[in-house]
């Protein structure tokens, strides 16, 4: 068959999708492109949804838990889809940041939730992330991806890089990392101006977040800029388009509700910023309290401790390491499994234990849709744990990183420093105020371990004379 036949013929196909993959989108009326059923949303969503709670984590509160999901739950049964089987968690993660799955799982960090100051503020976030849903924006941007290539499987809308093969990173969470357009992202701050209100909250809320999220992002406060604004860009043009859904209402915001002692009493004990029980760098070398494990990464190679691995990239970006934990199976095994997959080619093996544990590594290729990288790795078991110990760098620059990836596998041993071992998280401390205090007063008479600028964006007001009042329930970190 000639090139044009086939050429033809696929072009055809992708016509026959696009006719029969149109829906009506509950929140709008209109005819969308759609190429996934509701039972395939839901069936993803609740996939992508188990691998977020294993990956990063749920926060250990079942207070906090059961609170966010009953503002969630409300706003949810009052929209456009109340009959999705939505779920609502807070996650063990330091990022300013919220986002929705397909299908109804929404997800909020601590890290978001320790800067907000009442309960409105994160109803509005919740109904942002609610409208994502209900009007199909993961849907929509999924089926557009799978037309553009003419196929139908969900995995052909993920690009596949060695991270993925090397079981670092899943496939399913590429989800995540779906953009919407600025139509979609105004449009899900309606749906959220459109829920708050419709519950009665004081949607003058939404304006103050998309405020506090500026301010944050704009000092770098909280030890990491906000995610939810990177993926939920202009603040400045979102703050001035709820100023004119504000001019718009006619309801008496003075009665509407707050809720700010209620919101702000579940924050105390809150872990700030990062929790040093999943682990923490000292210059190069990665300690892990609980799993008591250290770990060294060569000199001068960038490093983030990530919720599914610890990874290190070198200077020049063509290098990578990477710690993690792939599954229950011994080092033989595992090992077997990776180099078993499609596109792994195998250059040598042994079965040399790492400073005593019993380990088995091995050099390998694999072909990924960059190009050849080639690398080394070794699964390794400690403390009823196989831990998977990765290096790999493109064809041309991994003959110079073979050293590094050998020293930093055989760096992994116990970790046996007190210190390192009994290193605990700062919380979030509330304070009862009997006297109105500036922010500065405050901190000089509740000293947090974070500087006062902190203390003021965690508090919702600005740093030096701003004054905090009387009976309220004030933020320091200890």
């Amino acid at each position: 068959m000639s090139v044009a036949r086939m050429a033809a013929r696929a072009w055809v196909g992708v016509v026959a999708m696009a006719a029969v993959g149109c829906a009506t989108n509950p929140v709008t009326g209109r005819r969308e492109l759609s190429l996934i059923s509701e039972s395939q949303e839901i069936q993803m969503g609740q996939q992508y949804a188990v691998e977020v709670r294993q990956s990063t984590g749920l926060v250990p509160d079942s207070a906090l838990q059961q609170y966010v999901r009953g503002i969630g739950l409300r706003l949810a049964k009052a929209s456009e889809r109340p009959n999705l089987p939505w779920s609502f968690d807070v996650v063990d993660d330091p990022a300013i940041n919220a986002f929705a799955l397909p299908g109804g799982s929404i997800f909020v960090t601590r890290g978001i939730l320790a800067y907000m100051q009442n309960e409105a503020e994160l109803a509005t976030v919740l109904g942002h992330e609610i409208g994502h849903v209900t009007a199909k924006h993961s849907v929509q941007q999924m089926s557009r991806a799978q037309l553009a290539q003419g196929l139908l499987g969900v995995g052909s809308i993920l690009s596949s890089d060695v991270a993925a093969v090397a079981g670092i990173a899943s496939q399913g969470l590429g989800v995540l990392f779906l953009k919407y357009g600025r139509d979609a992202e105004t449009q899900a701050d309606d749906f959220g101006f459109k829920y708050s209100l419709g519950d009665n909250y004081d949607v003058r809320a939404m304006r103050t977040m998309f405020e506090m999220l500026g301010r944050v992002s704009a000092s770098g406060g909280g030890g990491k800029l906000p995610q939810w604004l990177s993926t939920h860009p202009d603040p400045e043009n979102r703050v001035a388009k709820t100023d004119q859904r504000l001019a718009g209402i006619t309801a008496d915001l003075s009665k509407s509700k707050l809720n700010r002692d209620p919101f702000v009493r579940h924050l105390d004990g809150l872990v700030y910023g990062e929790n040093p029980r999943q682990g923490f760098f000292v210059g190069e070398r990665f300690n892990h309290p609980d799993l008591a494990f250290r770990f060294d990464f060569p000199a001068g190679w960038k490093t983030q401790n990530q919720p599914s691995a610890v990874v290190g990239v070198s200077p020049n970006q063509d290098g990578m390491i990477a710690l993690s934990i792939p599954g229950p199976e011994a080092p033989e095994q595992a090992l077997g499994k990776f180099l078993g997959q499609q596109g792994i080619v195998t250059v040598t093996t042994s079965r040399s234990a790492v400073n005593g544990f019993p380990a088995a590594q091995a050099e390998f290729q694999a072909q990924t849709q960059s190009g050849v990288v080639a690398g080394r790795i070794a699964f390794l078991a400690y403390g009823g744990t196989t831990y998977q110990l990765l290096g790999y760098a493109t064809a041309a620059a991994a003959p110079g990183y073979q050293g590094a990836f050998q020293q930093s596998i055989q760096s992994f041993n116990r970790l046996t420093d007190p210190a390192a071992l009994a290193r605990q998280p700062s919380r979030i401390r509330l304070v009862r105020l009997t006297r109105d205090l500036t922010v500065d007063e405050f901190h000089r008479q509740y000293p947090s371990v974070v500087p006062v600028s902190a203390v003021a964006f965690l508090n919702g007001v600005g740093a030096g004379s701003d004054v905090l009042k009387a009976g309220g329930w004030a933020k320091r970190v200890q």
